[in-house]
């Protein structure tokens, strides 16, 4: 219950699609680390965080969109 409270607060502070909230709790990310990993506009080189966690998702598991 209180995993699934951080992953709405989560979700709604990173602007975050369910899809890819859920790619991200099977990656086992934690969601109070997100923002560590969040491009904040200061760091130009960082993806943004959903495109991040789509790449690593298809990365560990292949394209999400092909099943």
């Amino acid at each position: 219950m209180k995993n699934e409270q951080e992953w709405a607060i989560a979700k709604k502070r990173h602007r975050l699609s369910i899809a890819t909230v859920t790619m991200a709790q099977r990656l086992g990310m934690n969601p109070k680390k997100l923002g560590k990993l969040d491009n904040h506009k200061q760091e130009p080189w960082k993806a943004p965080l959903p495109e991040f966690i789509k790449h690593l998702y298809e990365k560990r598991f292949g394209d999400p969109s092909s099943k």
